[in-house]
């Protein structure tokens, strides 16, 4: 059914784009701050990026399988096809994403560790909060 492998692909490039979104985020926070780009201080940047990183380690933590990862395998499934195929791009897309290591604890230690890296972020180049307005002080 070319509808499934479809939907599979857009599944896998939708996956890739998370995963882009969440490690671009946190490499363009610290280059921002070097080089003063405002944009990465900006609060519902960091939100989302927090948000999406912080939903990855609590899959991982409760041994949840990703959505996009299900989605992908019961799309190949219904296409006729083992997940591991799929369109040009879509392959491509699925081997960027998905590493087999030995132990799958691998991951879960280095999504903790890159979570960890994002609230490290956040404490050492703090989001301008919306609420906040320039020139108004505290407690005055």
């Amino acid at each position: 059914m070319v509808i499934y492998r479809w939907l599979a692909d857009v599944v896998v490039v939708l996956h890739f784009t998370y995963v882009s979104v969440v490690i671009g985020g946190l490499l363009v926070v610290p280059l921002g701050a070097l080089f003063r780009w405002r944009w990465v201080r900006n609060f519902w940047f960091r939100a989302i990026h927090f948000v999406m990183i912080a939903i990855v380690v609590v899959e991982s933590l409760l041994d949840v399988e990703c959505p996009y990862t299900t989605s992908e395998a019961i799309n190949r499934l219904a296409a006729g096809e083992r997940v591991s195929q799929g369109t040009f791009i879509g392959r491509w897309a699925h081997e960027l994403l998905f590493y087999d290591p030995p132990d799958y604890r691998v991951f879960t230690v280095a999504y903790c560790v890159f979570g960890a890296l994002v609230v490290l972020g956040l404490v050492l180049v703090p989001p301008k909060w919306p609420w906040r307005r320039a020139g108004t002080q505290r407690g005055g």
